[in-house]
């Protein structure tokens, strides 16, 4: 079972047998050049560039081969207490075609989020299919617990939580809920004016509610902070609770402004 839905404008459905790939149409001709490698994945894990990157599994940042574009792929695992079971096998429809729709839509709400390149699901018995996913690299760029963990001047930290705290508030302005945002899962880096900004990954599972909820700011919040509490405890990083009540205040602002 593949999904047949409508391919989002801009993109294109590349299929083989067993395969299904949904691509950036600027990067669409490439993608028979990497799939000769067998997957997606497959071609991020031996190309002789590859950079790896970890997190809930191996990723890889690498170069496609028109030397145009530089992603970040992923294979798709399953996270939570049946992830040992689940592994990386979803029945019927994975979540990649879900994390395309999502990351669109964070895009046009103004929420900054890496952009998806391509996606490529797989047949891997009956209804069962594996899946993996492309998203476009941000260059110089690293996650708010690697920023905290390098023990920044307080201006620096300063900046890098008004650089969340913009994007809290922008996510609860488009009302995006998500469920597990972590420190490793705000990634910093620089706008095109050299300012901080902080952009959301893994959002596979972010579904909508109402734009500007309370709800929604409240329990990305909590999420947020159980996170920063744990590894300040847990491995010293610096963020302390006046950090995360300065934090809350600053991103109500910004949701306020945008609503």
């Amino acid at each position: 079972m593949s999904d047949r839905r409508a391919v989002p404008p801009g993109y294109s459905r590349i299929s083989h047998p067993g395969v299904d790939v949904v691509a950036l149409a600027t990067v669409a001709p490439v993608m028979e050049e990497v799939l000769r490698a067998g997957t997606l994945y497959q071609y991020g894990e031996h190309h002789p560039r590859a950079r790896m990157l970890a997190g809930r599994g191996i990723a890889y940042a690498v170069p496609l081969p028109d030397g145009g574009a530089s992603v970040v792929i992923r294979h798709s695992r399953h996270g939570g207490l049946l992830a040992p079971i689940t592994g990386d096998r979803f029945l019927g429809r994975t979540r990649a075609p879900r994390e395309l729709d999502v990351a669109l839509r964070l895009a046009r709400s103004g929420v900054p989020t890496p952009e998806v390149v391509a996606y490529a699901t797989y047949t891997s018995g009956g209804m069962v299919r594996r899946a993996d996913v492309a998203t476009r690299e941000v260059p110089d760029s690293r996650d708010l617990a690697t920023a905290l963990a390098d023990d920044p001047a307080p201006a620096d930290k300063r900046a890098l939580l008004a650089a969340t705290a913009r994007l809290l508030g922008l996510l609860a302005a488009a009302g995006a809920r998500h469920p597990d945002l972590n420190l490793k899962n705000v990634l910093i880096a620089h706008d095109p004016n050299g300012d901080l900004e902080a952009l959301v990954l893994d959002v596979d599972r972010v579904w909508f509610d109402e734009p500007g909820s309370p709800r929604v700011a409240a329990a990305n919040l909590r999420r947020f902070n159980r996170s920063a509490r744990k590894l300040h405890r847990v491995r010293a990083i610096d963020i302390e609770e006046d950090d995360l009540l300065w934090l809350a205040a600053a991103a109500d602002d910004i949701a306020e402004t945008i609503v």
